[in-house]
């Protein structure tokens, strides 16, 4: 297979380091992107046969903007004509530590590119392009492995020196489609069973986690294999919990709370991919994706169970007595006050990821009201509770988040694709100015000064009341609120 680079300014060089005896091959993630046809954005490029780094410098240097921005790991930053090119020279690493940067690094220049590739992690990672001759190089059956839908590990020695291959494969295998070969999943469990992830920095797992639910049209996938491998259970107790985690099959119909959860995930994913008139900014994508994650936590600790013969008993009591417990005779199961309960344990999982303290805070209410836009229309909610429930949580966004709740099951109403609680919430939210943001108060502090108050703690007590009335819709202007203080306020004013 050959794929060719048009006269671009990657050509270029190669042809100028060609000329220098050296060859100049597109490595990593970027063949994989070419050769299955998806946008090609990161240049990273091994140059072969040369001596030195410096001397790489020198080559590239008529190209643009140089610098050594790796020197020990033999890396050289090129920007040229508006684009970021990583430059290196081919690199055998052996584990020394613990962690990523754990590694003794040798730079030859004169390695051979199956050498240099063996410390990839997948076959469809370690091609090689030779950006002049269009040749792809493919030492360990990268293609195959595509055209197979199959992601596939190198070499055992060199796959267990970084545990984070373990999440990578978790978030290739979802976001690509490809089923994980068995050797390779034998591996990943048993790195886990070794306890190999306790290594990690958070950050580096949340990067892999984000890619999961920002690139994988399933994320479910991913979740399912960190499942199977047991990495839910000894590092996300939260998310594990959900398994088993019964529910009333008149609601839920597809199965227990981790089923319903991914499915719900994954039609989260389709709504921001398919249903949105304007692209999100990837952070509120993210949100959106981590409270369709969490929005059911708090079932597993709230869930009870009504036998036919009349005994209830609590899921967390019954599960401690049996880890497999028979649940015959069943007549209803009740998750009451689950999306109240479910902010500890989102907290607490979103914390095993980051310490991002305001993006965290910031999906709690769309977990603790999730469940809202369901009840507000079967009740017919007025118009100050939805003004109330816009000072707490953004409608829109939770809107979207129920909607994906209702679509994560196999009832008839969700196969059929309508959320009219959700339609009709965000109508009349629209109707009410408050789709988007809080109603606005129309009195503020300095409107009381100039009614002649002295400033005081007395202020807040006012202005809260005036707001209340407001959302009431007991007070609609400006003119009807300071009639109001000038009535029922009049001992504060000072003429």
């Amino acid at each position: 297979m050959r794929l060719t680079f048009e006269q671009t300014q990657l050509s270029k060089i190669a042809d100028a380091l060609h000329k220098a005896g050296a060859r100049a091959i597109l490595v990593g993630g970027a063949v994989r992107d070419l050769v299955m046809g998806t946008t090609l954005k990161d240049f990273d490029v091994e140059v072969y046969s040369l001596d030195s780094l410096d001397t790489l410098e020198a080559l590239l240097k008529p190209f643009g903007s140089v610098s050594q921005v790796g020197k020990s790991f033999g890396v050289v930053k090129l920007h040229s004509n508006g684009e970021e090119y990583d430059f290196s020279l081919p690199r055998t690493e052996e584990k020394t530590g613990r962690g990523h940067r754990g590694f003794d690094v040798t730079v030859n220049g004169s390695l051979d590119f199956a050498t240099a590739a063996r410390r990839r992690d997948f076959t469809i990672n370690a091609m090689g392009l030779d950006i002049q001759s269009g040749e792809i190089i493919d030492p360990y059956g990268g293609l195959q492995d595509i055209q197979n839908g199959m992601l596939r590990h190198i070499d055992d020695a060199t796959f267990i020196e970084d545990p984070l291959r373990i999440y990578r494969a978790m978030q290739f295998a979802a976001r690509f489609g490809f089923r994980v070969a068995p050797e390779t999943a034998a591996l990943c469990k048993e790195m886990v069973r070794e306890g190999m992830l306790e290594e990690l920095p958070k950050e580096r797992v949340y990067a892999e986690w984000k890619k999961l639910l920002l690139k994988a049209p399933k994320p479910s996938v991913g979740f399912e294999l960190m499942r199977e491998w047991g990495i839910t259970e000894r590092y996300f107790p939260q998310l594990h919990a959900l398994i088993c985690c019964p529910q009333d099959p008149k609601w839920h119909p597809e199965g227990d709370v981790w089923i319903h959860t991914m499915m719900s995930v994954d039609a989260m994913q389709q709504l921001l991919d398919v249903h949105q008139e304007h692209p999100m900014y990837e952070k509120q994508r993210l949100k959106l994706l981590f409270a369709e994650l969490c929005h059911d936590l708090g079932k597993p600790v709230t869930t009870t169970i009504e036998f036919e013969s009349g005994e209830v008993r609590a899921w967390k009591e019954i599960l401690s007595q049996n880890p497999f417990p028979d649940l015959h005779n069943v007549k209803r199961v009740r998750s009451t006050g689950h999306e109240r309960a479910g902010i500890e344990p989102t907290r607490d999982l979103l914390y095993r990821l980051t310490d991002e303290h305001d993006f965290i805070e910031s999906i709690l209410p769309l977990v603790e009201h999730h469940l809202k836009p369901s009840q507000f229309y079967a009740q017919g909610a007025k118009a100050g509770a939805i003004r109330r429930l816009a000072t707490k949580v953004n409608i829109e966004e939770l809107v979207l988040v129920a909607k994906a709740d209702f679509l994560g099951r196999t009832t008839p109403e969700a196969q059929q694709g309508e959320y009219a609680a959700g339609e009709w919430l965000l109508k009349e939210a629209q109707r009410l100015q408050v789709k988007d943001e809080p109603l606005k108060p129309l009195i503020l502090g300095r409107d009381l000064i100039a009614l002649g108050m002295r400033p005081s703690p007395h202020f807040k007590t006012i202005l809260d009341d005036v707001y209340e009335k407001q959302m009431d819709g007991t007070i609609g202007t400006k003119k009807d609120a300071l009639a109001y203080i000038r009535s029922h306020f009049h001992t504060f004013l000072t003429s």
